[in-house]
């Protein structure tokens, strides 16, 4: 099978936010690829989550491409996400106030190898305090 009839390679993620057990809704992201572990990087798109956490419009890597990177901004989520927990807590007289405000973590940076022709699914499990990554499927 030659290089030109592959399945390019593909890139796809979504976020989990652990500390409540559901979808990271809304949180911007950036795609980033390089050729080599000394090349620089290109912006090569960006998105948004969507309800259910999940970015599905990133572009696929360009031929050539060795490394992806994905920059979630994880600050604006939390923030937002602060504001509603204080607002919701004022409601009710008998709920404290998150004591905590902003991000610990104000982006995340995921920089991960890519082969020609290979999916690659990078589930982002995201807390304020802490994250994880691996290798979905």
């Amino acid at each position: 099978m030659s290089s030109e009839s592959a399945a390019p390679t593909s890139v796809s993620t979504h976020i989990l936010d652990t500390s409540v057990g559901r979808p990271a809704e809304g949180v911007a992201l950036t795609l980033s690829v390089r050729s080599g572990s000394g090349g620089a990087w290109t912006v090569h798109g960006a998105g948004r989550t969507d309800v259910d956490g999940r970015c599905k419009n990133l572009p696929a890597p360009p031929e050539g491409t060795t490394h992806v990177r994905i920059d979630f901004e994880t600050e604006a989520y939390f923030s937002s996400r602060q504001h509603s927990a204080n607002q919701q807590a004022e409601e009710q007289q008998d709920a404290p106030a998150l004591r905590d405000s902003g991000a610990f973590f104000p982006e995340v940076a995921i920089t991960f190898a890519v082969k020609p022709g290979e999916h690659y699914h990078v589930p982002l499990l995201l807390n304020p305090f802490g994250y994880s990554v691996y290798r979905g499927s």
